[in-house]
């Protein structure tokens, strides 16, 4: 049963709250698109979903269904549910302005730094230096020389990751805006958002 549902456009942002056991369903509608996902414990904005304490307690890069998916304090903080993907990223930060400007010497590029910055806005939540998401359905490839390079996501249309909230969560989820690269098949699109 779906308690809420949202479309989020292409290139934009979306911030919502999450109780304690409540699953959200993210997915991918035409496939291809990626969506940056951060949370933070709506009782202690300190406590974070964190990617690199996330690598360290499940020592791989590959999570799958029962996997937890920890705060800064190496608490449970959101375990996978269901995944139709199973290629996901921790590695990578957020794209911002500054990226798009060095890397595609682009400027005022939209980026999923400032929508998740607005989305958390709502909730009075400041903006923090960088944002360091689980980037949903980015498909990151290190390589065995330790080179890393971004593919097209696997992800098809209609395919989805749910997470089962371990706490009380404010959420926000950015459809991200590149179109210069594989990241998003050259192609933006959006991102449903579901409370189930």
């Amino acid at each position: 049963m779906i308690k809420q549902k949202w479309r989020i456009p292409a290139t934009q942002g979306l911030g919502f709250k999450l109780s304690k056991g409540q699953v959200v369903r993210v997915t991918d509608v035409e496939g291809e698109q990626v969506a940056d996902f951060v949370a933070y414990h709506a009782n202690n904005l300190d406590e974070r979903l964190d990617p690199g304490v996330t690598l360290d307690a499940l020592s791989t890069t590959n999570v799958k269904p029962g996997d937890i998916l920890y705060a800064t304090t190496y608490k449970p903080m959101l375990t996978i549910v269901s995944d139709t993907v199973g290629r996901h990223d921790f590695i990578n930060a957020a794209c911002r302005s500054e990226m798009y400007e060095v890397l595609y010497d682009k400027q005022n590029h939209a980026s999923c730094y400032h929508n998740l910055n607005q989305a958390i806005a709502e909730f009075h939540i400041p903006a923090p230096v960088q944002h360091y998401p689980f980037n949903l359905f980015m498909n990151t490839v290190i390589h065995p020389t330790g080179e890393i390079s971004v593919e097209r996501p696997l992800s098809k249309a209609g395919d989805y990751i749910e997470l089962r909230a371990e706490m009380d969560l404010i959420v926000a989820v950015s459809a991200c805006p590149c179109v210069e690269s594989v990241c998003n098949g050259f192609v933006c699109t959006p991102i449903d958002v579901e409370i189930l």
